[in-house]
């Protein structure tokens, strides 16, 4: 027999998400945004849930190969853009869309023999200081690739640093509005967070929105709000088993460094996960756990192959007990990703994107 663990992506979840990012943007289109091979999912695995976005975003050129290969038809953007001037050879083989954010992109396509025009997004840089061009060189960067023949529509394009914070995306929605006010062509300025948060705002409305980890069952802007909340369901779950039980008495230590020390009696399950498998080695004592869909918690350090947890309110587990390291349990228990990343110090995003490659998945 294999060893336990095992990642579950749920498919009807996916889809739940994705409406619920439509009605919070509800006059836009949708990209499903699969980068990070759709944050830890797998984009095979979660193309099906994905499927009714009006396009698909990513980073890189396999990503968009594999997209394709699924027999998707539509958009697909790449979301930094092109790295090489071969790289404009695939997409006009692969018609994608791609980010334009700096000078030296722009002179790549100006380059680029292509008999089809390009659509491309130009990104402006309103205050995430990453990628983009500065408000004040924007439209002089926009102005170059209109000359093009190489370039057909111009999406405008921004992206924004706090949607999830008191900050919010006033100081850069005013920013970007300024600048762009008429000039022609779509634009796209909503993450998760902004939709979530501000889509019925007009200063966020627009014709694309991009909802990232809200689509993959994480809240945005948590602890401040929790999928409960946004309505949000889990989209994967890191379930394994108990392969042991040991009783402690007072003064017993558990795992290295005797970290967790008992002060009573108390029965303990050791569950077959750990670093190795992608699990947080930084989880601390009390990072929460569910064993047989109840809510209990990590005692000791987290080592490479097992985790150990707290028997005592759920004291018929045993052997073979069902441990849900984040997500749905059996009995429909949710323990969300970001109770679990939030107490290792972390956010649910690289959680997902960790679960190592020895974790077999399936597709509920």
């Amino acid at each position: 027999m294999p060893r336990p663990i095992q990642a579950t992506i749920h498919t009807e979840s996916l889809r739940h998400n994705l409406a619920r990012m439509r009605r919070a943007a509800p006059d836009a289109r949708a990209w499903g945004v699969v980068k990070a091979n759709a944050y830890g999912h797998g984009i095979e695995r979660a193309f099906e849930g994905l499927r009714g976005a009006d396009g698909f975003a990513l980073l890189d050129l396999q990503e968009a190969e594999r997209v394709r290969a699924l027999g998707w038809r539509g958009p697909i953007l790449l979301l930094e853009g092109v790295f090489e001037p071969r790289d404009l050879e695939l997409c006009s083989r692969l018609s994608l869309w791609h980010t334009v954010h700096c000078d030296e992109q722009i002179d790549m396509l100006a380059a680029h023999k292509t008999q089809l025009p390009h659509r491309v997004f130009l990104k402006m840089n309103s205050g995430m200081n990453r990628l983009g061009f500065a408000p004040h060189r924007y439209r002089a960067a926009w102005a170059r690739l209109d000359a093009l023949p190489q370039v057909d529509e111009i999406t405008l394009m921004t992206h924004f640093s706090d949607a999830d914070t008191a900050r919010g995306i006033g100081h850069q929605a005013r920013v970007f509005a300024e600048t762009t006010r008429d000039l022609p062509g779509e634009r796209t300025l909503g993450n998760s967070a902004a939709a979530l948060r501000f889509g019925q705002e007009a200063a966020v409305r627009a014709d694309w929105v991009r909802p990232g980890i809200a689509v993959y069952g994480s809240a945005p802007d948590f602890p401040e709000h929790d999928i409960a909340h946004w309505g949000l369901q889990p989209t994967m779950t890191l379930a394994s088993r108990l392969i042991a039980v040991q009783q402690l008495r007072p003064g017993d230590t558990v795992g290295y460094g005797s970290s967790f020390t008992a002060e009573a009696p108390l029965r303990i399950g050791v569950v077959a996960c750990g670093y190795a498998d992608g699990y947080p080695r930084h989880g601390p004592t009390g990072t929460p756990v569910l064993v047989d869909g109840v809510r209990t918690r990590l005692v000791g350090r987290v080592s490479m192959d097992m985790v150990t947890v707290d028997l005592t309110p759920v004291p018929q587990a045993g052997f073979g007990s069902e441990a849900t390291l984040w997500g749905r349990a059996a009995n429909g228990a949710v323990l969300p990703i970001d109770e679990v990343a939030r107490a290792a110090g972390t956010v649910g995003y690289e959680l997902m994107c960790a679960v190592a490659p020895r974790v077999p998945f399936a597709v509920d």
